[in-house]
C-alpha cells in the first residue's frame, strides 16, 4: 500500500458464508477509509446483510480475512466488536417493547445507582442524545407505543450511546420522513468530519448519490465493482447492481408512465370509506373521522410523517383494528367483519410490517404464500401439500424469490425477498381493492420496478388501490390523487397534476394547511 494512501478502518478480503445450502457471500471484498461514508449496494439476497453481520460479530464467516483498524479480527463476537466501537442499526429492531425508550437505549451498559438502574440519569443521558443528534424520541416512553419510524429512531440512538465510531446501518432510512432523513445526514455527516466510518445499506440510490463517498456493488454474494460516488449516477449503479437497465422512480418517463390523472374527480366509487374514526394509544383518535374514496382504476396515495395515523387506518380497514364509521367495498359494508370475511369480499392487504403482520417466519415459503387463504388449499380436512408447492413454485418463479426452494423456512431468507414473499401472496389473490402499506419497504430497485409494475397492473384491470408509503418519489410516481394525512386527519386531498414535494412537504409536518 502506497505511504500516502490512508489505511482502511475495515478491510474484508475473500469472504465466504453459507446456511446450509445457501451460499450468501462468496468471496466478498469490503475496504472502507477511516472517514467516509461508504454505500453497499445490491439487490435483495446479494449479501450485504449477512457481511455486515459477520463484520460486527452476530456470524462468523466460512472463509476469508477480517481487519478493522489495521487488527485481524476474523471470527470476533458481538461484544468485542461493541468493544471496539462498531455497531450495526439493523433493518429488523432489536427492541424490547415492554421496556422505556431510555430502558432499551442504555440495555446492556446501563447507568445505576448502587445495583439499581438509576433511571433518571438514563433518561437525562438519553434526551440529551436525542436532541444532540435530532433524533427526538420521548425517553420515558414505552417501546411498544411507539410508531415504526420512532422505533427506529430508538434503534439508532442506542448505536450512538454505545460510542460506535464504525457504524453500520442497514436501511435506516426506510421509516423516515424527508425531513428526520436530512437530519439523519447531518448525524452521519458529523460522525465522518469527527473521524467515523459509517457504512450505509440502502436501497434508495437518490440517497447514495446525495450522502456517500464512496460505493460497493454487490450481486450473489459476490462484491462486483467499487466507486466512488462523485460522477456515478442512479442508473449506472442500478445497472451495475442488477446487470441490466433499470426504470427508476425518479425518471420523467417513469412518472409519466404511472398517473394520468384522470382519475382525479372520482368518476365512480369502487371502495368507500365515511367518518372512519379509529382510537389511538397516545390521544383519544389516532383517525379523526377520515372519509374517501377509490373509484374503479385508481390509485390513490396516502402522504405523511409516520406515526400521524397511516397504520391504524390501514389495518382498520383490513380488519385488524376495531373502528367506527361506514367502510363500503362494491356496495358491501365492511364495518365489523372478519380479516378473513373481508379478505373473501375481495380486500388484499400488504402490512408495513412485514415480521409483526406479514410472515411467520418459521413457516415455510410454501407456507407463507398460502397465509389468510389456507382453506382455499385444502383436500379433505387438509392441506393438499401438492397444491401449495405448486402455487409457491410459480409465485417464487413469477416474483423472482430467493433462494427458490418453497420448503426453507421464512426467515432464512433475506428481508427484500420476506416482502417479496408478502407482495406475491397479497398481489395473487382475488382482490377487489388492494391496501398496500409500505409495499417496496427493504426491496432492491428491480423488485421496486416489478412491484409498481404489478401496482399498475392491477389498476388497469379496474382495480382500487390504497398506497401508503413513506417515500415520497413513490407516492408521486404511481398516485393519480394524493392525500397528506397529518394528525389522524387528511389535510388535503390533490389531484396528482397539482401535487409536488415542495406543496407536499410542509402538510405532511403540519407547517400548512391546504387552502
Amino acid at each position: 500500500m502506497p505511504e500516502n494512501t490512508p489505511r482502511p478502518s475495515i478491510l474484508l478480503e475473500g469472504i465466504d458464508k453459507s446456511f446450509g445450502p445457501v451460499a450468501a457471500n462468496r468471496g466478498a471484498d469490503l475496504s472502507v477509509t477511516t472517514g467516509e461514508i461508504h454505500a453497499l449496494v445490491g439487490e435483495n439476497g446479494a449479501g450485504k446483510s449477512t457481511l455486515m453481520r459477520i463484520l460486527s460479530g452476530m456470524y462468523a464467516a466460512d472463509a476469508g480475512t477480517m481487519e478493522v483498524n489495521g487488527r485481524d479480527v476474523s471470527g470476533w463476537t458481538t461484544a468485542a466488536a461493541i468493544a471496539a466501537g462498531v455497531g450495526m442499526v439493523h433493518q429488523h429492531f432489536m427492541l424490547v417493547p415492554t421496556l422505556t425508550v431510555a430502558e432499551n437505549v442504555v440495555l446492556g451498559c446501563e447507568l445505576t445507582r448502587g445495583v439499581v438502574l438509576d433511571r433518571v440519569a438514563a433518561e437525562d443521558a438519553v434526551r440529551a442524545l436525542s436532541v444532540r443528534t435530532g433524533l427526538n424520541v420521548p425517553p420515558d416512553r414505552l417501546v411498544a407505543e411507539l410508531s415504526v419510524g420512532e422505533a427506529q429512531r430508538v434503534e439508532i440512538l442506542k448505536t450512538l450511546y454505545r460510542g460506535a465510531k464504525i457504524l453500520i446501518l442497514d436501511e435506516p432510512t426506510a421509516v423516515l420522513s424527508p425531513p428526520e432523513v436530512q437530519e439523519l445526514w447531518q448525524v452521519l455527516r458529523s460522525l465522518r468530519d469527527d473521524g467515523g466510518t459509517i457504512v450505509l445499506i440502502t436501497h434508495k440510490l437518490d440517497e447514495v448519490i446525495e450522502v456517500s463517498d464512496t460505493i460497493t456493488v454487490m450481486r450473489q454474494g459476490r462484491t462486483v465493482a467499487r466507486m466512488a460516488t462523485h460522477g456515478a449516477t442512479p442508473q449506472a449503479i442500478a445497472c451495475a447492481m442488477v446487470g441490466r437497465d433499470v426504470a427508476l422512480a425518479g425518471d420523467a418517463e417513469y412518472v409519466r408512465g404511472g398517473s394520468s390523472g384522470q382519475a382525479s374527480a372520482v368518476p365512480s366509487v369502487l371502495f368507500e370509506v365515511r367518518d372512519l374514526t379509529v382510537a389511538g394509544a397516545r390521544r383519544a383518535a389516532a383517525v379523526d373521522a377520515v372519509s374517501f374514496g377509490i373509484a374503479p382504476g385508481e390509485i390513490l396515495g396516502i402522504a405523511g410523517v409516520e406515526g400521524n395515523g397511516q397504520t391504524e387506518l390501514v389495518e382498520a380497514l383490513a380488519g385488524l383494528r376495531r373502528g367506527t364509521g361506514s367502510i363500503v367495498l362494491a356496495g358491501r359494508e365492511l364495518i365489523g367483519a372478519s380479516v378473513r370475511e373481508r379478505g373473501d369480499a375481495g380486500v388484499s392487504h400488504i402490512p408495513e410490517d412485514r415480521h409483526e403482520r406479514g410472515l411467520v417466519l418459521d413457516y415455510s415459503v410454501a407456507e407463507n404464500l398460502i397465509l389468510g387463504q389456507q382453506h382455499r388449499f385444502v383436500r379433505g380436512a387438509t392441506l393438499d401439500t401438492r397444491r401449495v408447492l405448486e402455487h409457491a413454485r410459480s409465485l417464487i418463479e413469477a416474483y423472482d424469490i430467493r433462494p427458490t426452494d418453497p420448503e426453507l423456512p421464512a426467515r432464512a431468507l433475506s428481508g427484500g425477498n420476506q416482502q417479496k414473499i408478502v407482495v406475491a401472496r397479497e398481489l395473487a389473490r382475488d382482490f377487489t381493492v388492494l391496501l398496500a402499506a409500505q409495499p417496496t419497504r427493504g426491496v432492491d430497485v428491480g423488485a421496486i420496478e416489478f412491484i409498481h409494475a404489478r401496482l399498475r397492473e392491477a389498476k388497469a384491470q379496474g382495480k382500487a388501490v390504497l398506497l401508503v408509503s413513506a417515500d415520497l418519489a413513490e407516492v408521486l410516481a404511481l398516485s393519480d390523487r394524493i392525500a397528506v394525512m397529518y394528525g389522524g386527519r387528511f389535510v388535503a386531498v390533490l389531484p396528482r397534476e397539482k401535487a409536488s414535494p415542495d406543496i407536499i412537504g410542509p402538510l405532511m409536518t403540519g407547517a400548512e394547511r391546504a387552502a
